[in-house]
């Protein structure tokens, strides 16, 4: 049986996107995109997301249709705020399969190149202050993306971490109270300044944060592998590595699609650490 390509969109996971993308309906513009299937433009975009191909390059063969018009689909799912209904959703189905883990979450900033600028940008004094952009992520214990920002590459990381925090969206999915925030938040050295524990606290979750002087081998490191594999896991998607867009939107659209918003529907009883951190064809 031939293996699935990346970009390849099965029932399961297709029925739960499909209900949440708005009726587009012919572009008086462009009178030529409004027939391509949603299916096939969402399995286009995956497919520029996976390879780091130009979207104008996208083959015709594939059978997805013109790139552009995959890239005005996306624009046009991000301005009707698909996104973040989708990673509602999905983190539901997740803790309807009890696979999230909300004792503790990790936080962790990565910084890539932004080659043609655009805003949310900013000269990195850690890449030789060249223009760059950084991604902040929070995971669960078990290394499920949470949420996640963009921000310009200038910035440290430890001034989004109250925002990352806000950011987490109430996960619903069972009855009772949707869960909001996690019970206490791990981080590395960099996230070490008092002034943003208190604020922490305020929120109700309790800061567990290496200080900085202070020997290796507080054992929070192996507790935060999640964040760091998932950070990694982002860059194996080649138009991640180097931000290419100028329009901070889209760029955010595609880093969520292949790791914070791409969660794994998990059947009942199924560990998701490892989907979760694979780029995998069904949502992590």
């Amino acid at each position: 049986m031939a293996r699935p390509k990346p970009w390849e969109v099965d029932e399961e996971l297709w029925t739960v996107i499909e209900r949440l993308l708005p009726n587009v309906g012919r572009r008086p513009l462009h009178p030529g995109c409004g027939g391509n299937p949603d299916r096939l433009v969402f399995q286009g975009i995956l497919s520029v997301l996976h390879t780091g191909i130009a979207w104008e390059h996208l083959p015709q063969d594939l059978g997805f249709g013109s790139g552009m018009a995959c890239r005005r689909r996306l624009s046009e799912w991000t301005e009707a705020g698909v996104r973040p209904r989708l990673h509602e959703v999905l983190l539901a189905e997740l803790r309807s399969a009890n696979a999230l883990d909300f004792s503790r979450a990790a936080v962790d900033g990565s910084h890539i190149q932004a080659l043609k600028g655009g805003s949310r940008t900013g000269r990195s004094p850690g890449d030789r202050y060249r223009t760059g952009s950084k991604h902040h992520l929070i995971t669960d214990a078990t290394g499920i993306p949470l949420a996640a920002t963009l921000t310009g590459g200038n910035r440290n990381d430890v001034t989004r971490l109250i925002p990352l925090l806000q950011a987490v969206p109430p996960v619903r999915g069972k009855r009772g109270r949707p869960w909001r925030r996690p019970d206490v938040v791990l981080g590395d050295r960099g996230y070490d300044h008092d002034k943003y524990r208190r604020p922490v606290r305020s929120l109700g979750v309790k800061p567990l944060i290496d200080r900085r002087g202070t020997e290796h081998g507080s054992g929070l490191g192996t507790q935060r592998r999640g964040v760091e594999r998932v950070s990694a896991h982002l860059h194996w998607f080649r138009r991640l590595r180097i931000r290419w867009e100028i329009r901070d939107d889209i760029h955010e659209a595609q880093f969520v699609l292949s790791g914070p918003h791409r969660a794994v529907v998990a059947p009942a009883g199924c560990s998701s650490t490892g989907a979760a951190t694979r780029p995998a064809n069904r949502v992590h």
